[in-house]
């Protein structure tokens, strides 16, 4: 089994043939990756601008006192009139500032008497006008390929007179988990031995969490031409395939051989990893397979850890997951010469994280529910030892 470490260098550094693009209206594409540079065509303003309504002059006539109003300047005219000296043109928020005219008096510093102001309050040279370029400057990169579309960037998109624009199609997830003694929702239980699926669901939950689109294949016997045939037309379907269960050593443990027959480079299969270290991940082209274990955390947590990544890479993208550092309430075990991922309870603090572990229990790795609650990943390297109340470690928050 490899090195945790090495395994993650090679999902890194596994290239895309090709990439699926596609052009969305803007606002439908909220949510998606942007798949090229936004870069901005004019200034934004183009011309000096009011920044607030008031009255248009120059700087300098302030200490006249009095100003006469030659004209009214509404938002979206062409107004042809100047600034000279001793008059003003009363302006509105968005107007373009007319010709002559440096600085915007706001309409509370005067008084009007007639077709006059009186200055009351004077304002610095320059006040309330947007310069050109204010916002953005021709030429200027302002959305980067790569980053995830929100709201903000809509405004900037539409401002650019930008309709329609490329995105990364988000990666299609085909899931399906493998073992004779699950149950579907819904599916009526005749014995003892039998369970209720719950990883496949899990991982939909994930994908979805994670920008990929699932398509839920549900559960499948431990036979294998069974599993063939799903695993086969599944890799037709979707840009990633997920399986949970059949990856260990067993006598029906079937998906790792399947996934091999099936003519998929192996990219690696067994890390030193606690818990999952049966994970499988293999490729048939662009196309991806990730083999989970069958136990629940286990495929929780790899899913996260390996899944995740790979739908950002399909879409050059950015996940929302990181880790960060933390500080110890009580003592952690470590309990196995691997790279571990534990579930603790992470807060936030006057800007400081403290991890603890109030509520979660020991034992095998098919305890779902640890992951319940505030949590996070405390990770630990294969080479660490456990620690005590107050050390730092590193968590993984999950966005």
């Amino acid at each position: 089994m490899m090195h945790f470490d090495e395994s993650m260098a090679l999902i890194e550094s596994l290239e895309i043939g090709q990439y699926k693009t596609k052009k969305l209206y803007i606002t439908d594409a909220v949510g998606h990756v942007l798949a090229e540079d936004i870069i901005a065509d004019h200034n934004s303003p183009e011309f000096p601008t009011s920044a607030m309504d008031g009255y248009a002059i120059r700087g300098e006539d302030q200490k006249i006192g009095r100003l006469k109003i030659a004209s009214i300047n509404p938002a979206g005219s062409a107004l042809s009139d100047k600034v000279r000296g001793g008059i003003c043109i009363k302006t509105f928020t968005g107007s373009l500032m007319p010709e002559g005219a440096d600085t915007l008096i706001p309409i509370e510093n005067v008084t009007v008497e007639g077709n006059d102001i009186l200055i009351n309050e004077a304002v610095p040279h320059g006040f309330s006008v947007r310069e050109v370029g204010e916002n953005y400057a021709k030429g200027q990169k302002l959305i980067e390929a790569g980053t995830k579309i929100d709201f903000s960037h809509i405004g900037v998109l539409a401002s650019l007179n930008i309709v329609h624009v490329s995105v990364y199609l988000k990666p299609t997830v085909a899931i399906l988990s493998t073992g004779s003694e699950l149950l579907d929702l819904g599916e009526m239980q005749t014995n003892d031995a039998q369970i209720r699926s719950s990883n496949n669901y899990v991982v939909e939950a994930i994908v979805r969490k994670y920008d990929g689109i699932p398509m839920q294949l549900g559960c499948i016997k431990d036979d294998k031409k069974s599993i063939t045939t799903a695993i086969s037309e599944a890799l037709e379907k979707s840009d990633v395939v997920v399986t949970t269960g059949g990856v260990s050593v067993g006598d029906f443990d079937f998906v790792k051989d399947v996934i091999r027959e099936l003519g998929c480079e192996v990219i690696f299969k067994g890390v030193r990893v606690k818990p999952g270290q049966h994970i499988m991940v293999a490729r048939k082209g662009d196309r991806f397979i990730v083999g989970l274990p069958g136990f629940a955390y286990s495929a929780t947590v790899m899913a996260l850890v390996y899944v995740v990544p790979l739908l950002e890479k399909l879409q050059q993208g950015k996940s929302t997951m990181h880790t960060v550092k933390a500080k110890l309430t009580e003592p952690f075990v470590k309990r196995a010469k691997k790279e571990e991922f534990t579930a603790c309870n992470i807060s936030l603090v006057d800007g400081k994280y403290y991890v603890d572990f109030k509520g979660k229990k020991l034992g095998t790795s098919a305890i779902l529910t640890n992951m319940l609650g505030n949590t996070a990943l405390l990770v630990t390297s294969e080479d660490e030892t456990s620690k005590e109340a107050g050390d730092e470690v590193t968590v993984l928050l999950f966005g």
